[in-house]
Formats: structure tokens, C-alpha cells, sequence
């Protein structure tokens, strides 16, 4: 398996990131078991959940995905062969949220006791807090570090302005710096990152370990009516904001380069994400072993420049 530098971490990961909003969710606990079970069986070492997964399910509180990672590690045993990453930040109930240092102290230990752990590999804002002056966030993330309690930081929904204050922040103060950063990106929805963030993470060395990387199932090909959008819990608004012409397209340009490499359409867009510039590692989900083997192949996929300039062509927004 080729691994990869996680910005400048030191950290090594596999090319695709395994999504953990689904366990507790789509995957009940046997089938989150057993699908980490096979994803390290393939070679694979890096997860990421958060916090707050999945507390938008009716009953859940959030904690769900952590939980379910944590008892899987101890019964595993493999935590010395995982990569993990959480995520701090979103709501977990009145007064629980945001990026202030009592808040953030409170919030891992609560991670780790879920996770059954004493350390996190990446711990990432889940989402900016302007109410929270940059620094005083960045130094609380330095004594996490300081104690072991975390190896390294990232960042996740920032704009271009705001990463690059942070990033700033860190040089000028000799804070710890945001070494990942997790847009929103995918053949869909490419200019949130592609406009100005992408120039930024290239320009510090920061990896990228997009969300949404199959657009929450629409690249697959599952849905390609507005029917087809009730099929599962993801389907509904979400994936019927690409049902229009161009995402269409974007669909008939995968099922093409899918039949003439005997592949599937999520492994060429999966194949596409892993191709693009400061694209360390996609991050996808999978709720069966079937979609977790496209997954496994997809990282197998090395597409042509001429495949690439087709699918950039006919997924470029104009």
C-alpha cells in the first residue's frame, strides 16, 4: 500500500481516507466492525470521524461514530496501526461547541474516552469560530500536543482568508500550524476548494483529505433520477442538487471511462480525487463490503491524462 505524507505532520497515510460518519448510522455495530476489519485487512490505515457524529439521527445525542471506533480498537487491538482523526467544534448540546480553549480541553478528553484511547493523531476544527481569536485556539491545540494527547492539527469548512490568518498565526507565533485541511470536493463540487484554497495548501504544503468525495453517492451512478433519490438516508436534497444537466454529464463521462477500464464510475471519481494536485487522501464511506472493495480497487486506478482532461472538461463549472 503507498503511503502518504499528511502535510508536514510526519504522519503516513493511505491515498483514501475511510469516512466514519456512517458508523452508528448506516452501519450498525456489526457492520462497522466488520468493515474496518477489512479496510486494515487491505492495507488501508487511516479513519476519520468527529465528535458530533451522529447526532443529527433522531435519538442520538452525537458520539455515536467515536464510540463504535472505540470499542472496535479495543477488541482489534490494531490502534498502533490506525491513523485516526477527529473533529472538535460542531454542536453537541447548549454550550457545547466552538474552538475555545476550556471548550476544546473539555471535548478531546471526551473523544478519547469514547475512543478508548490516550492519543489522537489529527485533531481538526470541525468548523472556523470567528468568536474565538485564532491564536488563543491555536495555543490551546499547542499544550494538547505538549502533553501527547494529540499529534497533529487540521482544519475543516474554512474559507481561503480565514486558513491563511491561521496559517499565519502559526509562523508568526510559533504555534502549531493546521497541516491538513478538509473541504468540500469531488467531480461536482470542485470550486469551494479549487477557486483559491487549493493555490493556498500547495503554496504551504498542507494535505488535503476532501469530504464528499463520491457527492454523498451521486458519482457512484445510484442516482440518476429524482426518484432514485429516496433509494437510501443519503439520498433525498442532497443528491437531488445534481440532478440537472451537468451533473448528468459528469455521470455519462464516468460510466464511459468506467467501461473502457473494466471499473466502476466511484472508482474513477475516486481515482480523479487521488490524482489532484495537494489530494492527499479522499475521504469516502462505504456501508458494505462491496462498496468498500470499490473503494479498494479505486486506489489501484491510475487514469490516463486524457481520462483526466475529459472528466476535468466535463465537470468544469462555467
Amino acid at each position: 500500500m503507498e503511503l502518504r505524507p499528511l502535510g508536514r505532520s510526519g504522519l503516513l497515510v493511505s491515498p483514501i481516507c475511510f469516512g466514519g460518519n456512517v458508523f452508528g448510522w448506516t452501519a450498525n455495530a456489526a457492520t462497522s466492525f466488520s468493515l474496518l476489519d477489512a479496510w486494515f485487512d487491505a492495507g488501508f490505515n487511516f479513519v476519520d470521524t468527529a465528535d458530533v457524529y451522529s447526532a443529527w439521527v433522531p435519538g442520538h445525542s452525537g458520539g455515536e461514530s467515536e464510540t463504535l471506533i472505540g470499542q472496535w480498537l479495543k477488541r482489534s487491538g490494531r490502534r498502533h496501526q490506525m491513523v485516526l482523526a477527529t473533529k472538535v467544534g460542531k454542536p453537541m448540546g447548549p454550550g457545547l461547541q466552538g474552538l475555545r480553549p476550556a471548550y476544546i480541553r473539555q471535548a478531546v478528553d471526551a473523544s478519547l474516552k469514547r475512543l478508548q484511547t490516550d492519543y489522537i493523531d489529527l485533531y481538526q476544527s470541525h468548523d472556523d469560530d470567528t468568536d474565538t481569536p485564532i491564536e488563543d485556539t491555536l495555543g490551546a491545540y499547542a499544550d494538547l500536543i505538549r502533553i501527547g494527547k494529540v499529534r497533529a492539527i487540521g482544519a475543516s469548512n474554512y474559507s481561503a482568508p480565514r486558513f491563511a490568518q491561521a496559517l499565519d498565526a502559526s509562523s508568526r507565533l510559533g504555534l502549531p500550524r493546521y497541516e491538513t485541511l478538509q473541504p468540500l470536493y469531488n467531480l461536482y463540487d470542485r470550486a469551494v476548494f479549487e477557486d483559491q484554497l487549493q493555490a493556498l495548501c500547495r503554496t504551504h504544503g498542507v494535505g488535503v483529505i476532501n469530504f464528499y468525495a463520491l457527492a454523498a453517492g451521486f458519482l457512484t451512478g445510484k442516482y440518476r433520477t429524482a426518484a432514485d433519490a429516496g433509494k437510501s438516508a443519503r439520498g433525498g436534497k442532497t443528491v437531488a442538487t445534481y440532478l440537472n444537466p451537468r451533473g448528468l454529464a459528469i455521470l455519462q463521462a464516468l460510466d464511459e471511462i468506467a467501461a473502457e477500464n473494466n471499473t466502476s464510475p466511484a472508482q474513477v471519481a475516486t481515482a480523479w480525487l487521488m490524482q489532484r494536485p495537494t489530494v492527499v487522501a479522499p475521504i469516502a464511506s462505504a456501508t458494505s463490503l462491496d462498496q468498500l472493495q470499490d473503494l479498494v480497487a479505486a486506489s489501484q486506478l491510475r487514469l490516463s491524462a486524457q481520462e483526466i482532461a475529459r472528466l476535468d472538461a466535463t465537470s468544469a463549472q462555467g
